[in-house]
């Protein structure tokens, strides 16, 4: 439901739904696969591309006015991401919506591209230095508990469904599956 609702924060078990998993590698892989959920919703996969065009609203459209990605992943040079994207929100004076904002807004790396990987590939991906920033496990964890950017999905403004659960259950989430060893799905 566009704009989220009261159930929002339901779509999302936190790390106690896995507890009762004995064997740490099945307790890891539950846990990234719940935390899938917001790492294969628009809010995430919008802004985490394969190619150089980001996508826009719950649909995953192409970005309108088209787009690329640009130098730093911030836009083409008469094009910046900032050149629409505020440093917050801004509803529509006409109408319903809202233009997307943030400080800073910009894709995701290439090398962090999600749309159409499996959610067992994009789990690899997101363990990789190489492929995640250079992020450490625990670095993983504060990003996503913390990140103001990734925080974002769960306040996206008028006309956009938020992310499922909070950002607080998926840093704990996140957090869970790195003590449970960081195991990925098989598929």
């Amino acid at each position: 439901m566009p704009g989220g609702g009261a159930s929002a924060k339901e779509d999302l078990r936190g790390p106690d739904a896995f507890t009762s998993i004995p064997d740490r590698q099945k307790r890891a892989e539950a846990l990234f696969t719940e935390m899938g959920k917001v790492l294969q919703h628009p809010r995430c996969l919008n802004c985490h591309p394969v190619d150089d065009m980001p996508r826009q609203g719950d649909a995953m459209q192409l970005h309108n006015p088209p787009v690329i990605r640009g130098d730093a992943d911030f836009g083409a040079a008469a094009m910046r991401c900032n050149t629409c994207h505020g440093t917050e929100n801004v509803a529509y004076t006409v109408g319903r919506g809202s233009v997307p904002g943030h400080e800073p807004w910009l894709l995701a790396p290439k090398e962090m591209g999600w749309i159409g990987l499996s959610l067992a590939a994009i789990c690899e991906q997101i363990k990789d230095p190489a492929r995640n920033g250079g992020k450490t496990l625990s670095e993983l964890v504060e990003h996503n508990a913390e990140d103001g950017l990734v925080g974002w999905g769960w306040e996206p403004g008028e006309g956009r469904e938020p992310a499922p659960g909070s950002q607080e259950i998926f840093g704990d989430l996140t957090k869970a599956w790195v003590a449970a060893g960081a195991g990925c799905p098989s598929n």
